[in-house]
């Protein structure tokens, strides 16, 4: 499979790290999508398949202080979203579709309200209009980060995924730091948008393993259910981590919305 190179463009005197790839597709040309991890994450969260996928160009990015990116996490959603619109701008891309995973989730949802000229779609995984954080995963971050990436994994993949699978999930998280884990955690609690999602009609695919425990099948019913425009995906098998719990079923449906897009040519 080809590999998606690493590159970096300067937003302001900050180094953002993305991969990219754009392999040619058997029909129309879908429009370039962008992925956006969640807290403490960066784009090696997304599966090779999906950020290889044919048909259009495929950004998968390290948010600020993530990664490879250079400067500092941002405080809130409303902060990421920016760096989103930032990096759009600075590539020039035309109307593209947002993906995120838990907090990159939020950030889309909260691009979508504010940037909505800016999108073809959204692709919301493992994420929610609210999403509260427990305590004990807050405060543990500062008083036993040990313990709390223990406890974090736990909650984010199915019981039955592979051991080799949660240990390397576990060693990434690891990775990195604790304050910035704690940040993006702090900035997911304080984020809601329940109440505005009737104003968001970007078309939106919605996917959620059934055996997530950190946002539970109910949240991706709610925006389903809320938001004008979405079709729902449920994984089988799968926990939070739904795209490296079961990178085919995520990709193909993704697969089938960049062709719906594309098709539709709207």
């Amino acid at each position: 499979m080809p590999t998606a190179e690493l590159h970096t463009v300067d937003l302001h005197g900050e180094e953002l790290c993305y991969s990219f790839s754009h392999i040619p597709g058997e029909g129309p040309p879908h429009p370039p999508l962008v992925l956006v991890h969640g807290s403490g994450g960066n784009h090696l969260h997304w599966p090779p398949q999906l950020r290889r996928l044919p048909g259009g160009p495929v950004y998968a990015l390290d948010m600020p202080g993530h990664g490879c990116s250079g400067g500092r996490p941002r405080p809130s959603i409303a902060a990421y979203r920016e760096v989103v619109r930032e990096f759009a701008q600075a590539l020039d891309l035309p109307p593209f579709v947002l993906a995120g995973h838990s907090m990159g989730g939020a950030i889309a949802l909260d691009f979508a309200l504010h940037h909505p000229e800016r999108l073809r779609g959204m692709g919301l995984v493992g994420t929610g209009a609210r999403l509260r954080v427990a305590p004990a995963i807050l405060e543990g971050l500062l008083t036993d980060f040990q313990a709390t990436t223990e406890l974090i994994t736990d909650w984010a993949l199915a019981p039955s995924v592979d051991p080799k699978m949660r240990a390397a999930v576990l060693e990434r998280m690891r990775e990195t730091p604790a304050s910035v884990i704690h940040n993006d955690f702090a900035a997911c609690d304080a984020f809601d948008v329940m109440g505005r999602l009737a104003e968001i009609h970007t078309p939106a695919l919605i996917v959620c393993g059934t055996e997530d425990r950190l946002t539970p099948p109910k949240y991706s019913q709610y925006l389903h259910q809320h938001l004008p425009d979405s079709r729902l995906v449920l994984v089988p098998q799968a926990g939070h981590m739904v795209m490296l719990e079961q990178p085919q079923a995520v990709t193909q449906a993704f697969q089938r919305f960049l062709d719906e897009l594309a098709a539709s040519g709207g």
